[in-house]
């Protein structure tokens, strides 16, 4: 009977040993996925911040930076004002003129769906 329970007593401290070893497993698994996922966020911020810079390069290198296309755009505006302004004095008094020739040569019609009883 002793020999029985020096058994149960073994198994028992196996079981124990056994668990004590597959939560350690697990806490390393745990810390090593957390440690991988702090590692793959830090290179995909080192990333992104590589792809901004690269970004920020090109626009300059292509477009120039944002306050030239904006006085570029600004420029551009008053030159097409000026044009139209331009083509309005020089179109305004034919324009005018035209008007008020359709409004002074009116000639009274009786209407085709006009129906005198």
């Amino acid at each position: 009977m002793a020999s029985q329970t020096q058994g149960i007593q073994q198994l028992l401290a196996a079981e124990k040993k056994a668990a004590e070893k597959v939560a350690e497993a697990r806490k390393r698994k745990a810390r090593r996925l957390k440690q991988a996922k702090d590692e793959a966020t830090e290179e995909i911020e080192k990333f992104r911040q590589e792809r901004e810079r690269a970004f920020k390069e090109f626009e300059a290198k292509h477009m120039g930076s944002r306050e030239g296309v904006a006085a570029k755009i600004d420029a551009d505006t008053r030159v097409k004002l000026a044009d139209m302004e331009a083509a309005i004095t020089t179109r305004k008094e034919p324009v005018i003129q035209e008007i008020l020739k359709f409004v002074y040569n009116i000639s009274p019609e009786v209407h085709k769906n006009y129906n005198r009883k």
